[in-house]
This record gives C-alpha cells, sequence and structure tokens, in this order.
C-alpha cells in the first residue's frame, strides 16, 4: 500500500510539472506574439508620422495597390517612409540579437556591439572615405561609405575572434580588448576630425549620429537576408548557449564545445553588427538594451530569448524612429540620438546594479 501511495504521488507531482511547463511555454509564446503585435503597431505608426498626413487606408492602398492612390502618395509613403521604417526594424533586431549572443558568450551584461569596439570602427572607416578619400576599390560611390564601414566593423570582430581563438578561456580578457579597441578607434577618428575640412567633418558627425535617411530597398534587402541566414544558427545554438550561462566547466562536462561555440557566435554577430553600422552609422545601446528587456520579459531559455531580443531590439528602434520625427515639429533628429538618450540611463543602471563588476 504505501508503495501504490508514493506512485501516485510521485505521478501527481510530474503531472504539475508538466502542467507548470505548459504555462511558462504559453506566456512566453503569448510574450512573443505580444512582441510581434506590437512592432507591426509600431511600424504602421511610423509609416504615418511625417509632414504630410495619409490616413491609414491611404497607407494600405499606397503599399498593396499603388495605382489607386495618387502618384505622390505612392512615392512617399514607398519609396521614403516604407524603407526608412523597415530599415529601424531590421537595425534594430540585427543590433539586439548581436548583443544577446554577446552578452552571453562573454557573461558580461554590458557587452554588446557598441561598447565593444564594433561601432567605433565601423565610423574608423566612415572617418577614412569623408576625410581622405579612402575607400574600398571598384565599389560604386552611393555604397563607398557602407562597404568601408563594414569590411572595418567586420575586421574589429575578427580581432576579437583572434583573441578568442589564442586565449580559449581568456573571457576577460576579450572584454578588456574589446574596450580598448573602443578608446584605440575613437582616437583614430579624433585624429581624422582634426585634420578634416568644415565640409568632411559635418558630413562625419552626421554620419556618427546614426541615421536612417540613407535607407534604400538594397539596403534593405542585404540586412534581411543577412538576418534571415544568421538567425536560424543562432537558434541551433540556443541549447548550448544555455549550458554555457551555467559556467564554462559545467557547459564542457555536458559535451559543449565551448570555444567552437564561442568563435561560431563572434562570427554571427560580426555579420549582424557589421552590416546594420554600416547602412546606419553608429547607433548605440540598442544592442544592449534590448536583451536586457528581452531577459525580463521572457528569462534566460535561448530558444525564446533570442527570438525575444530581435523583436523587442526591433520595437525599441521603430519606437525610437517615431520619436526622431516628433520630438522636434518640423525636424528629423538623428535616430542614434534617441537610442542615446534612452540608453544612457540604463547603461548607469546596470553598472551600479551590478556593484561595478564586469
Amino acid at each position: 500500500m504505501p508503495v501504490a501511495i508514493d506512485r501516485a504521488a510521485g505521478t501527481s507531482a510530474a503531472a504539475d510539472v508538466a502542467r507548470g511547463y505548459r504555462r511558462m511555454l504559453l506566456r512566453r509564446f503569448m510574450v512573443l506574439g505580444g512582441a510581434a503585435v506590437a512592432l507591426l503597431a509600431s511600424i504602421v505608426a511610423d509609416v504615418s508620422v511625417g509632414s504630410s498626413d495619409f490616413s491609414l487606408g491611404e497607407i494600405a492602398r499606397a503599399v498593396f495597390a499603388p495605382g489607386n492612390v495618387g502618384a505622390e502618395t505612392a512615392i512617399i509613403v514607398r519609396e521614403l517612409r516604407l524603407p526608412y521604417a523597415l530599415m529601424a526594424v531590421l537595425v534594430g533586431m540585427a543590433l539586439s540579437l548581436a548583443g544577446a549572443e554577446m552578452q552571453t558568450i562573454l557573461n558580461n551584461a554590458l557587452a554588446s556591439p557598441f561598447t565593444l569596439g564594433v561601432s567605433s570602427a565601423a565610423s574608423l572607416g566612415a572617418a577614412l572615405v569623408f576625410v581622405l578619400g579612402i575607400g574600398l576599390p571598384g565599389v560604386p560611390g552611393e555604397w563607398v561609405v557602407s562597404a568601408n564601414t563594414f569590411v572595418f566593423a567586420f575586421a574589429s570582430v575578427l580581432l576579437l575572434h583572434a583573441v578568442a581563438k589564442a586565449r580559449p578561456s581568456g573571457r576577460q580578457v576579450l572584454v578588456l580588448f574589446g574596450i580598448a579597441m573602443v578608446f584605440t578607434f575613437n582616437a583614430l577618428v579624433a585624429l581624422l576630425q582634426y585634420v578634416a575640412s568644415p565640409d568632411a567633418l559635418q558630413q562625419l558627425v552626421f554620419w556618427s549620429m546614426g541615421s536612417l535617411s540613407r535607407a534604400s530597398w538594397p539596403k534593405l534587402q542585404v540586412l534581411a537576408l543577412v538576418i534571415a541566414c544568421v538567425l536560424p544558427f543562432s537558434l541551433r545554438a540556443a541549447w548550448r548557449l544555455n549550458v554555457l550561462r551555467l559556467g564554462e566547466e559545467r557547459a564542457v562536462s555536458f559535451g559543449v564545445d565551448v570555444v567552437r561555440l564561442r568563435l561560431g557566435s563572434l562570427f554571427r554577430i560580426s555579420l549582424l553588427a557589421a552590416t546594420a553600422v554600416a547602412f546606419t552609422g553608429t547607433i548605440g545601446f540598442v544592442g544592449l538594451v534590448g536583451p536586457h528587456v528581452a531577459r525580463m520579459l521572457i528569462g534566460e531559455d535561448h530558444r525564446f530569448f533570442l527570438p525575444a531580443s530581435a523583436l523587442i531590439g526591433g520595437l525599441v528602434m521603430s519606437l525610437a524612429s517615431i520619436a526622431s520625427k516628433t520630438l522636434v515639429p518640423g525636424t528629423l533628429l538623428p535616430v542614434g540620438i534617441v537610442t542615446a538618450l534612452v540608453g544612457v540611463p540604463v547603461f548607469v543602471v546596470l553598472v551600479f546594479s551590478r556593484g561595478g563588476r564586469a
């Protein structure tokens, strides 16, 4: 009789655990669904905001049936507002997804493409074009700045990759090396600013503020293709990233190749961050804020945490895009200014909440 009671109790406990797990999954799917709906609503709002007032019906017709609206309306919506709004979303998704993986593999809450030198390297690539006219040969003029920034941003992550390969267990060394790159690249950019002509300096300063005004359908296609190619590999590594959060020694005991996992993550981070920064300039703190908001909403399970980070990052950038159009009436602020105003307080809170620990 006692054996039967113990079995019944065990069966009941297992059933409770299963029900709790299903409720947790349902809640997480609801969070992802809510974030997706909020993102779609934000895109619609972003396309609606502008100096010309259009109804939602006019916007829908301009997007899906441009022949049913005036030529001017179709051009404004399809060629100006829609690429701008979609570029904000894709850039936010790319930077936030890159930040989520970077924080995991480095076990550092303050890690992001902005804080570890990727954006600073991209600024150096842009400065060389604006100030000295040095760009990749054979690249069309409209793409030369994007190409230069991509190469420099990608090279900065390759340097982090090389350090990770040389010091497989030197996670803190990797963080310190990234911080050192930030100061080095910023110093080189400041030197170029010092010798720049007024026109070149104005172009460089505007680029460094981060802007979505250079959005175009070809650039959107490139960035969307990069995200579509990288995201499946990130999700495939979700279980190993979960195990890595338990500590490197435990991950190794579970059969995870930590070095290979870290190198793969750095490669994905480099593609996402370099492509995003190449098209929009320096946009800080999205890769820091997005993952933290997602972590608070959905937890550490990377099966949900990674897509949630992408959705939240896209939502943050979309809201920043709307704010850049509305904060100062009649003026389009660089979106990098808006994200910095939001990101700096969050960054300070994170520093103090962790007691100064990396």
